[in-house]
């Protein structure tokens, strides 16, 4: 995909089930592109910590899209606390895409927002 190019994953994103968490994974210019829909609690959490998982990559570079989220506990705060040291560890990064609002507060209110990357748009997350 071209340079800037947002991901074309609409085809492949299934509804979650209720309460349930779909994790779409794509990459575009190296990046990987995790898409997300649903919620992201102790129960659906285990999908986005397998897919964040960096053993063995080298310099990965990574964007949770998170437009789709509709709600994030703990048990997804601390799965986004986890995932950003060891990409940072092994020469890469995570940042974050298009919280919804809630997701937002979410983040801003424990913090996450000043050392994990949060960008507005899509578009935004995978401009270097």
């Amino acid at each position: 995909m071209g340079e800037g190019r947002i991901p074309d994953t609409e085809q492949a994103e299934q509804a979650p089930p209720p309460g349930g968490l779909s994790v779409v994974a794509t990459s575009t210019d190296g990046i990987r592109v995790l898409t997300l829909t649903g919620e992201i609690d102790h129960h659906t959490g285990e999908a986005l910590h397998h897919a964040l998982d960096v053993s063995g990559i080298v310099r990965p570079r990574i964007v949770v899209d998170m437009r789709r989220v509709s709600f994030m506990d703990s048990s997804g705060i601390n799965i986004l606390i986890a995932a950003h040291p060891a990409a940072a560890a092994a020469g890469g990064w995570l940042r974050l895409a298009a919280p919804a609002p809630a997701v937002l507060r979410t983040l801003q209110l424990v913090g996450v927002d000043q050392f994990i990357d949060c960008r507005p748009t899509l578009r935004d997350a995978l401009s270097f």
